[in-house]
């Protein structure tokens, strides 16, 4: 048998600098909330990072879009494919609509590329 992959992997666990190489808009399965989701990718692989567009996921896309550079109040998402930012990949594990127990790769703790972590003490 012939395996032909034509895929990139799922990133490991840990700190990367990633590119936005897709946008995707689109609305929950459950509650019908609209999100964005960004393919964020490297030369090792890629990680997909939803934003829900609701009260409670305002801060979370506001720290994405200041890893970005992003400062205005209102951008839009076009002009977002292509930039670069550091994230910090790692797995999630919840509960769906259904109970079912769900694991999930996401993109956490964002920062600016060349930017240095004020948190690291040496």
């Amino acid at each position: 048998m012939k395996l032909k992959i034509e895929e990139k992997p799922f990133l490991p666990n840990g700190r990367h600098v990633v590119t936005i190489t897709e946008i995707e808009e689109g609305k929950s399965e459950n509650k019908d909330i609209p999100f964005i989701n960004f393919r964020l990718e490297n030369e090792d692989g890629f990680v997909n990072q939803r934003f829900y567009l609701s009260e409670p996921g305002q801060p979370i896309l506001a720290s994405f879009l200041k890893a970005l550079g992003v400062d205005k109040q209102e951008v839009d998402t076009k002009e977002l494919k292509g930039k670069t930012l550091s994230v910090e990949v790692e797995e999630r594990s919840y509960e769906d609509a259904e109970g079912k127990g769900k694991t999930i790769k996401q993109a956490t703790h964002f920062e600016q590329v060349g930017k240095a972590n004020t948190s690291d003490k040496f």
